[in-house]
């Protein structure tokens, strides 16, 4: 379910509903502790820009084509939906569309009609067969196309190419004690959730693969999450 700035209307500006920034300072010193300190303050980010630069360069045209196909359907191409980023700062994070226009009022439709449903998105935010997800979204989806428009997220500092998977703040409630280690982090392109399980772990798996990246984190724990993101994406194990 898409939020707007209005769910965060009476908190401090630019951070998320519950999430105090500051006070976080100290667990976000100690999420870093055992990893390298060079690469965690200054060689991630390097490694995102090269690499976010480098694949756009060479996406431009598949970019373009799929932003085409999609607005030949009505409508916006790129979709925004607002999650924690660093800190608990938000951010809009970009995909291709993949739902039909109204998704957002048929979703409360669905999970009032459908038991089942409503049980899987309080597990896990997904539905597993989601009747708002266009045919071509479908492909997009499970291919995972539909991200790529984040490597711009990345260019701009608020996403990195591997990171804890992007939440809303009604999420991150669900974090508990693991919340540092999220906001610790920039939110990825891809992590350890996407290479280990995917689609069939549960919330509470997620939320501990999130927290151990964040206490491994490293170029060559970064190196390897990337290569295992490419062969699942071959897989087309996305949904």
């Amino acid at each position: 379910m898409t939020l707007t700035l209005m769910d965060i209307a009476e908190r401090r500006p630019g951070v998320a509903a519950g999430v105090p920034g500051d006070s976080h300072a100290g667990a976000l010193r100690e999420a870093g502790a055992g990893s390298s300190s060079f690469y965690r303050s200054a060689g991630k980010r390097l490694f995102d820009v090269a690499a976010a630069s480098a694949l756009l360069v060479m996406i431009a045209p598949l970019l373009l084509f799929l932003l085409g196909l999609v607005a030949l359907q009505g409508g916006r191409p790129l979709f925004a939906h607002n999650r924690v980023g660093e800190g608990g700062r938000m951010f809009p994070c970009l995909k291709i569309r993949s739902m039909r226009h109204n998704a957002e009022s048929e979703l409360a439709d669905i999970l009032a009609r459908d038991p089942e449903a409503a049980r899987e998105w309080a597990e896990s935010q997904k539905l597993t067969h989601d009747p708002r997800v266009t045919p071509f979204g479908r492909f997009l989806r499970r291919s995972s196309l539909d991200e790529l428009p984040q490597l711009l997220n990345v260019l701009r500092g608020e996403m990195s190419i591997v990171g804890p998977r992007p939440i809303t703040p009604d999420e991150l409630t669900r974090y508990g004690a693991a919340a540092s280690n999220y906001l610790a982090l920039k939110p990825g392109l891809t992590g350890p959730w996407q290479v280990e399980g995917r689609n069939d772990i549960g919330y509470a798996e997620r939320v501990a693969l999130d927290a151990s990246y964040g206490q491994s984190l490293g170029l060559l724990t970064d190196v390897v999450i990337i290569f295992k993101t490419a062969l699942s994406v071959l897989k087309l194990t996305g949904r």
